[in-house]
């Protein structure tokens, strides 16, 4: 079975982060329902794929390097306004997710929901906003 090729990870990350924020809130709608281990299992899935997506992103930029946005006017503003903000909480979401994490482990629940009722929504800002700058930059607009 050979690897896949360089041009295809930018939608296998795609892929990732939509799979992430679906875990991400089928882990939220376990724990609602009380269905713990449910919960740990959705969660601890999120993470797994939240690291895979972080190792292809490397990869795929480490070999390709920036790849610029074509579109023009109005588009361009709300695509930098979304990778701008998409960007700041991607690098706040790795510490707050391991806190996290970490406090569930260490059955500090308290500590843990605390912490959850923020890394929640920014996670799943992150995961959803992550498929939306994909779309815009490989499907929306035009080459630079």
């Amino acid at each position: 079975m050979s690897p896949l090729p360089l041009s295809a990870l930018p939608t296998l990350n795609a892929g990732l982060n939509a799979t992430c924020a679906l875990l991400l809130v089928a882990g939220y709608l376990c724990i609602r329902r009380r269905k713990v281990l449910a919960h740990k299992i959705c969660m601890g899935a999120a993470l797994a794929v939240s690291t895979a997506f972080v190792i292809s992103y490397l990869t795929y930029h480490y070999q390709v390097g920036s790849v610029r946005f074509g579109g023009q006017g109005r588009i361009r503003v709300v695509y930098f306004s979304i990778l701008t903000s998409h960007t700041l909480l991607a690098a706040l979401i790795l510490p707050l997710a391991l806190v996290t994490v970490y406090r569930a482990l260490r059955a500090r629940f308290d500590r843990h929901v605390r912490i959850a009722r923020w890394t929640l929504p920014l996670w799943l800002y992150v995961s959803v906003t992550g498929v939306i700058v994909y779309w815009m930059l490989y499907h929306l607009s035009r080459p630079a």
